[in-house]
């Protein structure tokens, strides 16, 4: 870090926990009081800092007790949304990911963008007030969709379950949105990416910080995988990482996949697929969420059906634990009961190697369906007070 640490760098130590009183910050920099009493101005002029309780007495001799510094978490909020294929959740959270305001309801990805991204600017609004928040305190939005997302666009790129969504500027779309229905600051950043990896990002930083690779799988409508490795988001070369929906399975050569092939994962053992062969039984089931109600009344044929795709989905995941080595194993989504648990747990312990899975938690959910959500705040977070944008963002406000 040296002697070029700006405010930004100074925030990160502080925001990290790795130093937090002046004098630890002018230890980790080697800047001089002075400069990291100008460069911590800048923080609490843009009101991004603050000084917390006395910390313990740092020294035998005693003398005045050390003032902590904090990252102050009040002085913006996060909107973020988890769109599914037939409903979303929209939230408006703190900068440490409480939680304020909260709604979730109907909205159809088949629908189209246009729709879907005006119908979140208009929950948008209602949820600021509903939390008794102004437009102008967010800082950034944050979406999770179900398809793959090239990060540097924002775009989804060739989505099986998103039909008409392909290339369009989400981005710009949703930014639109919010500024027409709550009013907001155009040209809000807003931060897109896929629902598995956000979930993970979620439930990863809150439950499991110091797990360096962690692995979660959503099953609902489709299904998908999100790997976090050393605290950040793998997502491969153009965001495609964790697309184990897509690997072809043994006996699944007559399932025809929304993708267009035969035999896909998800064609065999998602949400969707138990739900069509519940229908084919004569259960009406439309989709993830359908099988979930029927899973939670403890339907008999649900349940079996259930516990089926646990095992096609285990048998994928012996592979995909060899190759990464996770510590954690998150299985969430609308499947994610104790029939498939119990179908993957079958099969990955059969099939994988006794090394991979030694130090291996195969778990559920700890924050439900909240996780998509308080990743993508999260996300934004990140990005929005990372050194060098954080740098940026001082400047725009003049401090």
């Amino acid at each position: 870090m040296g002697s070029h640490a700006g405010a930004g760098d100074l925030l990160e130590l502080v925001r990290s926990g790795r130093a937090t009183t002046r004098g630890a910050l002018q230890q980790a920099t080697g800047l001089s009081r002075a400069t990291v009493g100008q460069r911590l101005d800048r923080l609490f002029r843009a009101g991004w800092l603050r000084e917390g309780a006395g910390g313990p007495v740092g020294s035998p001799l005693g003398g005045r007790p050390s003032i902590t510094l904090e990252f102050d978490d009040e002085h913006a909020v996060v909107l973020a949304a988890d769109l599914d294929t037939r409903h979303a959740r929209a939230a408006v959270l703190s900068l440490t990911g409480e939680i304020q305001a909260e709604h979730s309801g109907t909205l159809v990805i088949e629908d189209g963008p246009e729709a879907v991204l005006d119908g979140l600017g208009r929950w948008f609004a209602e949820l600021l007030e509903k939390a008794g928040q102004s437009a102008d305190a967010v800082c950034g939005i944050g979406l999770a969709v179900p398809g793959p997302v090239d990060l540097d666009s924002g775009r989804v790129v060739q989505p099986p379950i998103m039909p008409g969504w392909d290339g369009y500027d989400i981005r710009g779309r949703l930014a639109r949105a919010f500024a027409d229905h709550a009013a907001g600051p155009p040209g809000v950043p807003v931060l897109v990416d896929n629902d598995a990896n956000l979930m993970a990002y979620g439930e990863q930083r809150t439950g499991y910080p110091d797990c360096s690779a962690f692995a979660l799988v959503k099953v609902s409508t489709g299904i998908g995988a999100g790997v976090v490795v050393g605290g950040s988001i793998y997502r491969g070369v153009d965001g495609g990482a964790g697309d184990i929906g897509h690997i072809r399975v043994p006996g699944g050569a007559d399932a025809q996949c929304k993708c267009g092939s035969y035999g896909c994962l998800a064609a065999v053992a998602s949400g969707g697929a138990v739900a069509r062969r519940l229908s084919e039984a004569g259960v009406p089931a439309a989709s993830g969420s359908d099988v979930r109600d029927l899973l939670v009344a403890g339907h008999p044929g649900a349940t079996a059906l259930a516990r089926e795709a646990g095992r096609s989905v285990g048998d994928v995941l012996a592979t995909v634990v060899t190759l990464l080595n996770p510590g954690v194993l998150m299985i969430a989504g609308d499947l994610a009961g104790t029939p498939f648990l119990t179908g993957v747990r079958e099969l990955l312990y059969q099939r994988a190697l006794p090394r991979s899975t030694a130090h291996l938690d195969v778990v559920t959910s700890r924050l439900g369906e909240r996780a998509g959500l308080v990743g993508a705040g999260a996300l934004v977070v990140e990005y929005l007070y990372a050194p060098e944008r954080a740098e940026e963002r001082l400047a725009a406000l003049g401090v």
